[in-house]
């Protein structure tokens, strides 16, 4: 197994991540299940998992220290998030609202819940602790300077952040140089063949700053699993329930996405390989990307995207691909991860008259 820096914390990590969002109710309920599929991942080479406090709201992590416990976890690489919703019915729809100060990125916040955490997950230490989203009613430098005494605490080794616009990276870094705080080492963004926009600033900014990229969803949440192709029925999923505007076939973005993905599908017939591995493998040969984040729901998920470190795409076959989604395009808005306020609040952009 070849294995990449992670940024510049001085780590080293395996092209691919095991990400562990579908661990627990929001798809394999069955721990022992999920347990041999982490087993067989580890066994496989890989040594980096990734989690977060809000999956399954808790029982990701548990599943997880479950899988490490007796031995394996000095030789792990373990990361896991903080910032939305706890304490909240497993089963609530998405963007359900409980006690406003169990999520965010408030120090209040932050220190509170990595101790949870760390409880679940069954260890002393985090290797990445990484806030999930932006949080516009907290300063950065609240959330930086919370993160860097749980470092020099050593209950973290090195954080990092998700889905974070390219702007409020370099705020980041500004104001961690200027304070003197520990500073964001990586990020986690959307990136696959139907979802390019990071390739305009955030990942040229990752770049720029020696971060390192661990990008989720290469598979665009199932879109390029080969399931997905015109003229037969689409897979059925609870994705599909909770987030409907990224898989409404009624609505248009998700028709264009259809066609993307069909014709992506035909690309790789022709090449003679797997879509699954195409994908992957395009997320991969991007120079800024350290380890795409794999997320399989049962044993023959992860056996059919193990071998998607092995596969190069030739200059021909990323040539087609950025034919069919230009670079930098992201298809479907929806599939974005994060809407800023300015976006998502109308009176951000309309300037009041009384």
């Amino acid at each position: 197994m070849e294995y990449r820096s992670l940024g510049r914390t001085g780590m080293q990590v395996s092209p691919l991540c095991l990400g562990a969002m579908m661990f627990g109710a929001w798809g394999e309920p069955d721990h022992d299940t999920s347990i041999t599929i982490i087993h067989r991942a580890l066994d496989a080479g890989i040594n980096f998992i990734d989690t977060a406090d809000m999956y399954s709201q808790g029982e990701s992590e548990i599943i997880v220290g479950k899988a490490l416990a007796g031995g394996r976890r000095d030789d792990v690489i373990l990361a896991t998030k903080v910032h939305a919703q706890m304490g909240v019915p497993v089963d609530a729809p998405a963007g359900t609202t409980g006690d406003p100060n169990r999520r965010g990125n408030s120090r209040r916040w932050i220190v509170r819940e990595v101790e949870e955490s760390l409880r679940r997950l069954g260890t002393d230490w985090i290797d990445l602790y990484q806030v999930h989203r932006p949080d516009p009613a907290t300063d950065i430098e609240e959330t930086l300077s919370a993160l860097t005494d749980l470092q020099r605490q050593g209950k973290i080794r090195a954080f990092g952040c998700s889905t974070y616009p390219a702007h409020e990276l370099v705020e980041a870094h500004w104001v961690a140089e200027r304070r003197g705080l520990g500073r964001f080492t990586t990020e986690q963004p959307p990136y696959s063949m139907l979802v390019r926009g990071i390739e305009a600033d955030v990942l040229p900014v990752a770049e720029r700053y020696g971060m390192g990229v661990i990008p989720w969803s290469p598979l665009a949440a199932g879109w390029l699993s080969g399931g997905y192709r015109r003229g037969q029925e689409a897979p059925r999923s609870n994705r599909r329930d909770r987030i409907p505007a990224r898989y409404d076939l009624s609505i248009p973005a998700n028709q264009r996405k259809l066609d993307a993905a069909d014709a992506l599908g035909k690309l790789a017939d022709e090449a003679g390989i797997s879509l699954v591995h195409m994908a992957i493998a395009f997320v991969l040969q991007h120079p800024a990307v350290t380890a795409p984040i794999i997320g399989p729901r049962t044993m023959a998920h992860l056996e059919s995207q193990l071998g998607a470190a092995d596969v190069t795409l030739s200059t021909d076959i990323l040539d087609r691909i950025d034919e069919i989604v230009p670079p930098g395009t992201t298809v479907n808005p929806a599939d974005r991860g994060y809407q800023p306020v300015a976006l998502t609040d109308p009176f951000r952009r309309r300037r009041r008259t009384s």
